[in-house]
């Protein structure tokens, strides 16, 4: 597994060269899966990058993204989920996101950058032939390798299997159907790549397929706070039936009576993600019941700055993006209208008429600005 000894190496160089006391750079977190950065350019302002390592590393590069939406960071970002080959490997995405930075805040670059390369592993010893003889490898094994295996090892093992052992222990806190979903979602994904029919890009796939195993381990979730369906199978569009608002809330009790007199028990929100994404938002809509107030606009689509291009952050989890659907909902003191006849849902809350009310809603937004709260509808 020469790809993944590779990884660990590379992480742990960069813990060792850049500690949280670099005047400069700091990795404030790191594993096999995710890298957290800190840049802190001119007068100490600290910018905080992530990078989530895919299924197809080193095929293709970490997926970067950003804590705010400065356009130097921004930029960088853009660089680096652009590059191909030996860069896309982490150790020399990090050396190009430093030399990015320092040059756009025009600040010097740290000499450990130079130092930076790819360690290399020989057949006869991959544990200990990298390029700093100190590195203590066993300290980040979490795996240990049975001597045939390293004997017989010649070429890289598909990251996706890398990743089915190293998550192995987690794996025992989601649900089966919920590891069968994301099994056969991977399955698509890779006959799609075979035709090459693939559909969205790499960076939104990845993100999503990561925080979609998010979600499932999260303890909102398993709390059955909200539920998730893929519609058609597709990792680009969620059904969410939230379940769970404020108990103190008149909403909590329309939800009880909705039980009751529908048998359903939940508002149902329609998310749909572009191949931009996490860099634009998600365009969410209400499709179940009929609600008055909460910021619930006509077609069903939710008055929220943050789901518009100038209140989103690629920081932004689809957990976060719930659970503040929820608190909107409840603040707005939205209510189920329970007179409302099948016929009259299906003409009020549609995909084309929640998609025009939320362009006109932003118009008028971008006019006059977010910093009165919309009297009515929005």
């Amino acid at each position: 597994m020469a790809c993944l000894i590779t990884l660990k190496l590379e992480i742990k160089t960069l813990e060792k060269t850049f500690t949280r006391a670099h005047e400069r750079f700091q990795i404030i977190n790191a594993s096999v899966d995710e890298l957290t950065c800190r840049f802190i350019g001119r007068n100490g302002k600290k910018f905080d990058v992530h990078a989530n390592i895919t299924e197809t590393y080193p095929s293709t590069p970490p997926v970067w993204f950003a804590d705010n939406d400065e356009t130097s960071i921004t930029n960088v970002v853009q660089i680096l989920n652009n590059t191909n080959g030996l860069d896309n490997h982490i150790i020399n995405q990090v050396r190009i996101l430093i030399r990015e930075l320092c040059l756009l805040h025009n600040v010097p670059l740290p000499s450990e950058v130079d130092s930076l390369t790819i360690p290399v592993i020989t057949n006869q010893n991959p544990h200990n032939s990298i390029d700093d003889p100190d590195s203590d490898i066993d300290e980040i094994e979490e795996d240990p390798i049975e001597e045939s295996e390293q004997e017989s090892e010649v070429e890289d093992i598909p990251i996706e299997m890398v990743d089915e052992r190293q998550n192995a222990s987690n794996k025992d806190d989601m649900e089966v159907e919920h590891l069968a979903t994301l099994e056969r979602l991977r399955q698509s994904q890779r006959q799609d790549y075979l035709r090459g029919s693939v559909s969205g890009s790499v960076q939104a796939t990845d993100r999503l397929m990561k925080e979609l195993r998010d979600i499932y381990r999260s303890d909102s979730f398993k709390n059955n706070m909200y539920s998730i369906d893929l519609v058609d199978e597709s990792i680009y569009e969620w059904n969410i039936r939230l379940k769970s608002v404020d108990p103190d809330s008149p909403l909590h009790g329309d939800l009880l009576l909705l039980k009751e007199r529908e048998g359903k028990d939940s508002i149902l929100l329609n998310i749909i993600f572009k191949e931009t994404y996490p860099f634009e938002p998600p365009f969410v809509r209400v499709v179940h019941p009929i609600i008055s107030g909460g910021y619930v606009l006509i077609g069903g689509a939710i008055c929220m700055e943050l789901l518009t291009k100038q209140g989103w952050s690629s920081a932004y989890t689809v957990e976060a993006v719930i659970m503040q659907i929820a608190a909107t909902l409840v603040k707005g003191k939205a209510r189920i209208q329970f007179g409302a006849t099948k016929a009259l849902s299906q003409s009020q809350y549609s995909l084309a008429r929640a998609q025009q009310s939320f362009k006109s809603l932003v118009q008028i937004h971008e006019k006059n600005g977010w910093f009165t709260p919309p009297k009515q509808e929005g």
